[in-house]
This record gives C-alpha cells, structure tokens and sequence, in this order.
C-alpha cells in the first residue's frame, strides 16, 4: 500500500509496508524498510486505514484521517460557497499546457493503483493525467462508512514514457478527472468524468459518443456562456446494492455552485440517476438542465454537405421527444449554415434525448470511429419539471472533431441571485432510446431531393425539393401493402404537392414523399405524420431546411 510521504526510488514509502501485509510474513530488515520505530507505527496506522478504504488497491491515500462525508454535508459546502465571491482555479502551469493529445498517450495510469482494483464486484477506478485540454487539477476522495479519504497524485501511480516530464510536474499535480472500468476487461472503461462538467458512458456496444454536463448555463445567448466545473469528486463502491458506484461532485462557477449526486449502474448499457441542487451567486438568464453535446457533420439528409468519402458522419442522427401530453416527435439533426436555436415547447415532458437511429456499419463504412455503435442518451424527468421549452442548439461544422450539437431542457422561469434550484432525472445510455412507443411508427431515415416527378418538367430554379420520410415499427409492423394511408404535412411558407405512402418492397418499412414549393426566404419548418382514416400511426417528424441556393446545405 503506498501513501504519501518521502519518496524512495520513485515509490511511496509504505510500499514496503503493504508487500509485507500482502504477503503475510510481517517481517523487515532495514535494508527493505529504512523507517524509525515511531515512523512506522505512524504508517502502519496509515496502511491498516488505507487496506480498509480501498480494498488491496495501491491507490494512495493523502497523509492523515478521514473527515464525515454524506450529500448533507456536500450540499451545505456548496451552499457556503454561494455566498462568497467566487475564486477561479490558479492558470496551469505550462508544463501541463504542454502535455498535448500525442504526448498523452504516452501517459498512462498503471492498472495496479486503481481505486478498487482487488474489491470484489466494484469497478476498478483509474485516474486521468492533467494535459492542455484539462489542465484544473480537481480534488478526489474515496468514502467507506460514511467517512470521505482525500486521494493524492502520485507520480509513481502513471507510466511516463518521457522521464523528463515527470522530472517537470511537481508533487502535488493532481488529477483530471477519473475513469469507471469494466470488470474484467483490460484497459476496457465504461464511465468517465473528466472537463468542466463533462461526463459521457460507453453504452451497450462500449463505444464512447455524446457527452453529457452537469449543467448548461447561458447557452446561445448574448451573455457570454459558462461552464462551470466540478471541482472536487467522492467516488463511494455501491456494489453491495447492485453494479453501483456512487458520485458526489461540487460543482463550482461565478454563477453558480452544486452539490451533485451521480448513481450510475452498468445494466441496459449505463443508467445514471443524477440529483443535484443549484445555489445562484449570480442571474442567469438562460440555464439548461441535462444538457447533451454531440456531434453532426452530414447524413443522409444533407448529401450535399458529405465532403468526406464516408457516407455519414455523426455522433447523433435526432433530438426524439416524448412531451407532457403524451407526443412523439423526432427532429432530424442538420448542419445548418449559420447557428440555429429551436425551441420546443411543453409543461412536464416525459423525456427527451439525442439518438443515433441510425446503427447500420454500412451506411458509415468507418472500422475506426464506429459511429454506428454510438449510444443514444435519453433524459428521464423524476418528478414534475414544470412549464419549459427542450432547447436544441445546432452550429455550423466543417469537421469531424467539433461538437456542435448541444440539447438541454430550459425551465420557463430564469433564475435570479439567491435562489435555489433541485432536479432529479435519470440517464439512459443505450443503443435505443427507452420506453419505445408500441402506438406509432418511428422515424429511421430522411431523404431530400429534386423535386417534380420523373419524365416530367421539373423545376429548375431550386424552388422546390422532394422529402422522403421512412417509417417503421407500431402498427406499421404487421399492416400489409395498401394505399390509403396519407401524409399529413404542414409548411411555414410554400405548397405541399404530389404526398404519398407506401410499403417499401421486401423490408417492414413505410415510406413517406412529398414535395414543397417554396419562394424565396429563410429556411422551411416542416411538420410530417401519417395517418389512416382518423388514427395517428406515426411519430410526428419535425425538419428545419435550409434551401440550397442559400447556404449549399440542402
């Protein structure tokens, strides 16, 4: 067991000590264990403290006791903190700022000193390095029995493959953040948390995607946006309870602080129940609970925009809703050419989330990037949330490695100095979005064109364009081949032509086609469901297009 202290050859100097009580002989000669009598009685107290905390881990534990820890406490921290001008974080030191992506992967923090490496059930935890991209040192504790251990940095806890940088990071360097690992596959992780708020899970198919924060503050608005940080973790097994692992965070910014509770489960892909509560310190005007960040370049509804050789390109392919009244919809993402922001209105939602429908490798062709593993990560309200608008943020990208899609929930009410604000919502980090509707159909692909029908004139001035909505599931499933279903579609400005619905040969699939003619002007918001006589069988399909003699886009 290491704890911090004087170092020796690059080891805590209680290694020794937890070699001995690992191997069971409890004996020393000086040579293997240079401590004075009142030296070792010291760590051996340590080590007994340390073997109970962390299981037969190395993770080091900070010099001296534990302190009572539970979210009462974590909540009082936080609303202390509220009523004091806030303190941002002291600038990196530039040996960090150096640290960039290639130089990190040689960094690596050695599987024996993870937090629960050797305690059966938990989830082994490992701790990310500080780099130019999270360069805060954020504080972490361990709790057992509801008493919180402070965690250390140690250097002898990461592999450096350059011993100059090491030779450069002072002692108490601190961590990033920290990663959940699977049990039983190396190197394999699950969960992490790591940036500002940031934190995203691997979902069902172990692929990393979308993130998630802990909150979104004054987002797409003329006030510049925050982002405030945790700034200091207890991670607590949970595993006596199920495949659990409790997270307190305190979350700290210059307009707000947090106490967090994270309870995240490794069945159904990933499940995290997040309770926090909000102190204001200053306005906000624009505050966005559960908000998502994800990534969309092009797909199949904006071939025009697919300047890479692969097909598509996204992390999330729609913003799919459940509202209060019991509604499906699903919002197809774009790429638009200038920053959108759609607001949709509703009074308690059942939940919403950015989704990855699309889970064919075919229509990616990436054996690197994976896109069609991705999860879908859907925001299950606990409890009544009240009046609001889900808030979708769409921004222009020419790449890959840009997040450009952010979703949150923005409650009606603004929040002023001196409040206070308490939500509760779980997470669900899947391949498909929970609770799937057995009443409609779902959206799984949208397709534009030229507009008319062939063999006959068609437009020329790119006034008009054909979209091709595929449906599948509910009671399309079993309905055989018939043409009186009808496509109920609605425009905010031109004329609706030429609709029709039909099975698609060979698949369980229905199509939608229709065109739009349209003047001059911005972009079209569209509206799409099908119907037969007076049954609603679909989702409603949502779309914001941009005519391509405008932006390209189309």
């Amino acid at each position: 067991m290491v704890v911090t202290g004087r170092q020796r050859k690059g080891r805590g100097v209680n290694s020794e000590i937890w070699e001995l009580i690992a191997s069971g002989t409890g004996k020393a000669t000086p040579a293997r264990l240079p401590l004075d009598r009142r030296q070792f009685l010291r760590s051996s107290v340590l080590t007994a403290v340390t073997v109970a905390v962390l299981g037969r881990s190395t993770a080091v534990l900070a010099a001296g006791g534990g302190v009572a820890f539970g979210f009462p406490a974590l909540r009082e921290k936080a609303m202390t903190l509220a009523k004091h001008p806030y303190s941002p974080p002291r600038p990196p030191i530039p040996a960090v700022t150096g640290i960039r992506f290639d130089d990190l992967q040689k960094i690596n923090f050695r599987a024996e000193h993870a937090l629960w490496k050797n305690t059966p059930k938990a989830f082994p935890v490992r701790f990310f390095h500080l780099h130019k991209y999270a360069p805060t040192p954020v504080r972490m504790n361990v709790v057992r029995n509801g008493v919180a251990y402070p965690i250390a940095y140690d250097k002898a806890t990461f592999n450096y493959e350059d011993p100059e940088l090491a030779t450069k990071l002072p002692a108490d360097l601190g961590f990033a953040g920290f990663r959940v690992m699977n049990d039983g596959k190396a190197n394999s992780d699950w969960l992490s948390f790591q940036g500002a708020s940031y934190f995203r899970a691997s979902g069902e198919q172990d692929q990393y995607g979308i993130s998630a924060r802990g909150i979104a503050l004054n987002t797409a608005t003329e006030t510049k946006e925050e982002f405030p940080s945790f700034t200091e973790f207890w991670l607590e097994d949970g595993t006596a309870n199920g495949p659990l692992i409790n997270i307190f965070a305190l979350l700290e910014g210059p307009s707000v602080t947090g106490a967090y509770k994270f309870v995240a489960s490794r069945e159904h892909g990933a499940t995290i129940d997040v309770h926090a509560e909000l102190f204001v310190r200053n306005d906000v005007p624009r505050l966005g609970v559960a908000p998502l960040t994800s990534m969309y370049w092009f797909g199949e509804n904006q071939r025009r925009l697919a300047a890479d050789w692969r097909p598509e390109i996204h992390d999330s392919d729609g913003l799919a809703m459940w509202t209060g009244k019991g509604e499906r919809i699903f919002r197809p993402l774009v790429n638009p050419p200038s920053l959108q922001i759609n607001s949709f209105v509703d009074d308690n939602p059942k939940g919403f989330g950015l989704v990855q429908r699309d889970r064919t490798f075919a229509n990616y062709q990436d054996d690197s990037a994976f896109y069609e593993r991705r999860p879908s990560v859907w925001v299950e309200p606990k409890g009544g949330w009240g009046p609001g608008t889900v808030q979708l943020v769409e921004i222009p990208t020419d790449d890959e490695i840009h997040d450009n899609i952010v979703a949150f929930w923005q409650p009606r009410a603004p929040l002023a100095k001196g409040d206070t604000f308490a939500v509760d919502y779980r997470l669900h980090w899947r391949n498909r979005q929970p609770y799937p509707p057995d009443n409609v159909a779902q959206v799984v692909a949208t397709r534009t064109g030229r507009g008319g029908i062939p063999g006959q004139p068609r437009p020329t001035d790119n006034k008009a364009r054909k979209f091709v909505i595929d449906f599948e599931g509910g009671p399309l499933a079993d309905l055989e081949p018939r043409y009186d279903l009808t496509p109920v579609v609605t425009t905010s400005r031109g004329k609706v032509l030429n609709g029709y619905v039909v099975k698609i040969v060979g698949t369980e699939r229905w199509r939608a086609v229709f065109d739009v003619e349209f003047g001059g002007g911005g972009p079209l918001d569209l509206r799409c469901f099908v119907r037969l006589g007076d049954r609603t069988l679909t989702e409603t399909w949502l779309y914001q297009y941009f005519p391509p003699s405008e932006s390209g886009r189309g």
